[in-house]
């Protein structure tokens, strides 16, 4: 109690201008010089608000600026305040103080001390209205990131008030990612080097609103060179930074179309050199008009398509007939050959990949299935696909959706699959290389299609088709194809089916430069020994080539020998259409073109 005692004497006795005010703002005590110097007796002020001693405007300061912060800091360095004396006369002073803590921490007093510069503060007052009104996003921030000081357009930006915001860290109004890179470190970077330049950082309003701004910060220092604070101008760039997003996003969707487009040119090419070397689907066996029965039925639905059959056999023809029949015929047909991509790029084949995503991601890729999207694709060879992907392509074709490789987003596509292959699937689901779930979701309608060997009719028809592109292609002039040309035809093999056929008359268009038609030659070089024994025919003298009136003839004489031997019975098990493979309407048409009748 002495000690408090003491205390007091010195501190009313002080020559100093001092006074004292607890949390609430309410001042304590005051010195003997202080009181002499406002007019007034320590009765008069003692638990009397220090803002009714002030003027209006030193009064929005304390209670808005000053008391927050002190409360949060327990400091005040050098503020301007207007205290009005007993006979009405503004006092102008400049005013740091302290906190008095109790044995618990919390603060039960402040110590502050006033400095009467009358001109200075007056200055200093001034300058602090032009900070205040100044239209920029404007702070200062003491040593450690705390807010002294803020713009009202700072308030306005971020929706706060002032004595919401002063006192605190400044980090609490920014974004995670901001406060994260705020806190590590650079911070006490900025105030070493007492400058920073264009940082940009994250700030979130009270309502939740983020806006980006670019900082510019400046300190200043003390007579010894130290920085007392930073002052800092932040820059909205929201709107800027959010039309560069839109024009990056716009240029990424321009070279993403772009890319679409180009591969779609790519694809259209294929289609269009196929469809040259191809054509349309020839023959007229009763095996392939089964196969087009088939796919007749089953193009203008939306079924998933199996296609079964040896190696060139004209599977992808028959995909490419079931896709021109379908209501997906002004969509594209997109066709991976799953035989010949890499293990280790099939996921980014079929559903692409963003760039970056992996080494050699450059940029970003669309997928087969974005690319097909809302028409066709066509994977042939389907059991090559590793049985690591299936499953992924299982859900593609269950739920229609993907992700490309590196990219968080989910897809949404409609496309119809027709596969292929030239092995037994239920083998390969014994021996655990393909799912039987994933079997049974491609085989809705399985497709056979039949080797040459078994459709020996069209030999002939399909070797003249082929003959003419050719000679075509490659120049030459039109070459006949003769009788001893057709019974070399008929009488090889043909395991490579009709893409051997096709090589071999190709070849033997590029051998014969001077009208001859060199089609042994051309045989033999496909042919197995044993076979080339009975190539040996080619060597026998040109026989005449058939003409049309004589193919005619041929088949008027060919029917009429079949239906005689049925006895003219057209149906049936031993009827003349079952003779010919054929069905008894397709005779009878045949007949009346043919103007065959039976006799009476």
């Amino acid at each position: 109690m002495e000690n408090e005692g003491t205390y007091r004497w010195l501190y009313q006795h002080s020559p100093t201008l001092l006074a004292s005010i607890n949390p609430e703002g309410y001042l304590v005590d005051a010195s003997d010089a202080w009181l002499e110097r406002l007019g007034y007796s320590r009765a008069d002020i003692v638990g009397k608000p220090a803002r009714d001693l002030s003027t209006p405007e030193s009064a929005r300061l304390i209670e808005e600026e000053y008391l927050p912060q002190f409360l949060r800091t327990g400091q005040l360095n050098d503020v301007p305040i207007q205290f009005v004396t007993a006979d009405g006369e503004v006092v102008e002073l400049i005013m740091s103080s302290v906190a008095e803590h109790d044995t618990s921490g919390q603060i039960v007093r402040s110590v502050s001390v006033f400095t009467e510069l009358k001109e200075l503060a007056s200055i200093e007052r001034h300058h602090r209205e032009l900070y205040r009104l100044t239209p920029a996003i404007v702070h200062t921030l003491l040593p450690g990131g705390v807010l002294e000081s803020v713009s009202d357009y700072w308030l306005e930006k971020l929706g706060y008030a002032r004595d919401e915001v002063l006192g605190r860290d400044v980090t609490e109004f920014m974004s995670e990612a901001s406060r994260a890179r705020a806190r590590d470190g650079r911070m006490e970077e900025a105030f070493k080097a007492g400058q920073v330049e264009e940082l940009p950082l994250e700030f979130v309003t009270k309502d939740g609103r983020r806006i980006e701004v670019l900082t510019y910060s400046v300190a200043d220092r003390d007579s010894k060179g130290s920085v007392k604070r930073m002052m800092t101008v932040m820059h909205d760039v929201t709107e800027r930074n959010r039309a560069e997003r839109e024009r990056q996003a716009a240029l990424e969707e321009v070279t993403r179309l772009k890319e679409q487009v180009e591969r779609e040119r790519d694809y259209l090419r294929e289609e269009v050199e196929i469809s040259l070397q191809f054509g349309e689907i020839v023959g007229d066996s009763p095996a392939l008009k089964k196969t087009l029965a088939r796919i007749e039925a089953v193009a203008s639905t939306h079924a998933s398509v199996l296609i079964l059959g040896e190696s060139g056999v004209g599977k992808e023809l028959v995909a490419r007939a079931i896709h021109s029949q379908s209501p997906r015929e002004n969509r594209q047909l997109v066709k991976v050959n799953c035989a010949s991509v890499p293990e280790a790029l099939f996921e980014s084949e079929f559903f692409g990949h963003v760039k970056g995503s992996f080494t050699g991601a450059y940029r970003d890729r669309v997928g087969r299935f974005e690319l097909a999207n809302g028409g066709t694709l066509f994977l042939d060879e389907v059991a090559e696909i590793p049985k690591a992907l299936q499953a992924k392509l299982l859900r593609v074709l269950q739920e229609g959706q993907f992700e490309r490789i590196g990219d968080e987003g989910t897809r949404t596509v409609d496309v119809r699959i027709i596969a292929s292959t030239n092995r037994n699937l239920k083998k390969e689901i014994e021996a655990g290389r393909f799912r039987e779930d994933l079997y049974y979701r491609l085989s809705v309608f399985p497709i056979d299609v039949p080797p040459l060997r078994e459709r020996p009719q069209d030999i002939i028809p399909l070797a003249t088709h082929f003959l003419a592109h050719a000679c075509g292609e490659f120049q030459r002039q039109d070459l006949p194809l003769k009788r001893r040309h057709a019974d070399l035809l008929q009488a090889y093999g043909w395991p490579g089916n009709v893409r051997e056929l096709r090589n071999v008359i190709e070849r033997a268009v590029i051998l014969s430069p001077h009208g001859e038609l060199r089609l042994g030659l051309a045989l033999s070089e496909s042919a197995t020994p044993t076979t080339k024994e009975t190539l040996s025919v080619q060597s026998a003298p040109d026989a005449e080539f058939l003409t049309e009136a004589e193919c005619e003839r041929y088949y008027r004489d060919n029917l009429i020998a079949a239906l005689q031997a049925a006895q003219w019975r057209i149906a049936g098990k031993e009827g003349a259409a079952n003779l010919l493979g054929l069905k008894p309407s397709t005779l009878r048409d045949r007949m009346k073109t043919l103007g065959i009748s039976r006799p009476d």
